[in-house]
């Protein structure tokens, strides 16, 4: 199932919908506004909160976290030693890690697990600067959570390209 991010560059706190590959809308993105540290919901079509991710406050390098129900799901961070290629690492709460690997700056990228891909994210297809699709390959694939750590990647590498790592 392929997703379809389009980011609102100037929407206030970040708000924006992700589509499914038929136009139906799938997620809702809700920046929340005058917090004090970055902290944005993922929700279903009816307002569901699926996940929260927040920048978190102090760290050597900086990382996102995902909650789900209040519980930690995973972080998610740059990894410190790459070659050639930018790469990420999502650990989960359990210790597993999700490993994110490609050319982030220009959003084509893999989420995989244990060496299976689990999501592409690709922006190739499309002209707009902020739009990117997220093609789910598992059937079994928790969607929130792969769509939650490619907004994760995203937002630290704007961070990072933005100078405010």
């Amino acid at each position: 199932m392929k997703y379809l991010v389009r980011e609102k560059i100037f929407a206030l706190g970040d708000d924006y919908w992700i589509e499914d590959e038929h136009g139906g809308r799938a997620f809702y993105v809700d920046g929340k506004v005058l917090r004090l540290r970055d902290t944005l919901e993922l929700q279903d079509p009816y307002g569901t909160v699926l996940a929260v991710i927040r920048k978190k406050l102090v760290s050597l390098r900086d990382a996102m976290t995902v909650e789900r129900d209040g519980e930690e799901l995973f972080t998610v961070r740059k990894k410190r030693l790459t070659v050639l290629r930018d790469a990420y690492r999502a650990k989960l709460a359990s210790g597993e890690e999700l490993e994110i690997r490609g050319n982030i700056i220009d959003k084509e990228f893999d989420i995989e697990y244990e060496g299976e891909r689990l999501a592409r994210i690709s922006r190739k297809w499309f002209r707009v600067r902020d739009t990117y699709a997220i093609d789910v390959e598992r059937e079994d694939a928790d969607v929130a959570v792969l769509i939650a750590v490619a907004v994760c990647v995203d937002r630290l590498s704007e961070a990072e390209q933005d100078g405010e790592e």
